[in-house]
C-alpha cells in the first residue's frame, strides 16, 4: 500500500505559502486546505501556526 503523502518533509515553496494564506483567509477548513496543497493536516497546521494564521476548525 502506498502512503497517502509522498512529499514527506519537503520545504514549503513561496507559492504554497501564498495559497495557504489565501485559503485560510477564505475560512476554509484544515482538511480542505491540506488536500488543496497536497500536504498533511499536521504540516499545514504547523506552518499556519508559524505564520500566525487562524485555520477554521470545521471538518
Amino acid at each position: 500500500m502506498k502512503d497517502k503523502f509522498e512529499r514527506h518533509k519537503q520545504p514549503w515553496t513561496a507559492a504554497e505559502i501564498d495559497k495557504l494564506h489565501a485559503l485560510a483567509k477564505k475560512g476554509m477548513a484544515l482538511r480542505a486546505i491540506a488536500k488543496a496543497l497536497t500536504r498533511s493536516e499536521e504540516s499545514v497546521k504547523t506552518r499556519a501556526k508559524a505564520d500566525g494564521l487562524l485555520i477554521a476548525k470545521l471538518h
